[in-house]
């Protein structure tokens, strides 16, 4: 029987997201890594492109284990509304628009020039229409003129709420028979091809990512590393010392909790994933357990 390595990667950072069913208006995170943005993350920095197949690394066992959970933080904020300059191109593309604008002939002037009372006109960039957006959406050729004109010519704020885990660390556990694959992956990590992030790319890593390839399984690994080191205050640890960890199942048991999660590519039309299987226990630490000697 061919024995098992596991490749440690530290998952640190200010803030984290791990969206599983995010959409424009409404971006999740999940408490912890999923394994699809994990296997991203060591695509990306191994180079591979969105149409390359993921081959053996797909294939490696998962684990994770929430040395620190962190804090959910949500950013509610809006895009778009209220009143915007209006620009050459806005009056160019949408012939309404141009109609509206023109009830102020100073909208259409391209340099100050006098008025009727002597007083220079406003230039472009100057002129505002209410609840116009600054950008044209929904773009198409009017069927009268041929001309690029909006179907949508109000605009009105878009809502969007992201959610982010602040201050967390993860230990992340990659289990494979192959060293060598290991390592190459270790090796990317510490000199990326691409950039990296912790889910979202307003989510850079900080710190060591690699902490190296161990002998064993994830259930020999994960209690006999310690908890990974925090800078300063932080967010607090894992409950009594002893965090949960997540392990992936190479089969569907009773007790095994399905997740839509096991990475099958990731297209530029959008990732696509496929089913797998995890169990959830508490680690225990070993009391000599081996001190981490890494950057936070």
């Amino acid at each position: 029987m061919t024995a098992s390595h596991v490749l440690l990667v530290r998952l640190a950072g200010p803030l984290q997201s791990w969206g599983v069913a995010g959409r424009f208006a409404r971006r999740d995170t999940h408490t912890r890594p999923t394994k699809s943005g994990v296997i991203g993350l060591c695509a990306a920095a191994l180079g591979l492109d969105r149409d390359e197949p993921l081959g053996e690394l797909a294939d490696v066992r998962f684990g994770v284990r929430a040395d620190r959970p962190g804090t959910p933080l949500r950013d509610y904020h809006t895009v778009g509304g209220g009143r915007y300059p209006l620009r050459p191109r806005d009056l160019v593309t949408d012939h309404r628009r141009a109609a509206a604008a023109a009830k102020t002939a100073s909208a259409l002037a391209p340099v100050p020039t006098p008025g009727p009372d002597g007083e220079p006109q406003e230039p472009y960039g100057r002129h505002t229409l209410d609840h116009w957006y600054g950008s044209p959406k929904l773009i198409e050729a009017d069927p009268e003129s041929g001309a690029l004109v909006s179907q949508q010519i109000r605009r009105h704020a878009l809502l969007t709420e992201r959610w982010y885990l602040a201050d967390a660390a993860f230990l992340v556990g990659l289990q494979y028979e192959d060293h060598a694959l290991l390592d190459r992956i270790a090796h990317a990590l510490e000199h990326p091809k691409r950039l990296l992030w912790l889910g979202r790319k307003a989510c850079p890593p900080s710190g060591d990512l690699t902490l190296g390839v161990e002998p064993g399984t994830l259930e020999d690994v994960f209690p006999r590393k310690s908890l990974l080191p925090s800078v300063g205050a932080g967010a607090p640890e894992a409950h009594g010392g002893s965090p949960w960890a997540w392990f992936e199942s190479p089969v569907p048991l009773p007790e095994h909790a399905p997740v839509q999660d096991q990475p099958v590519r990731f297209d530029a039309a959008g990732p696509v994933h496929g089913p797998r299987w995890e169990t959830r226990h508490r680690i225990t630490i070993a009391p000599h357990a081996s001190e981490w000697d890494i950057i936070p």
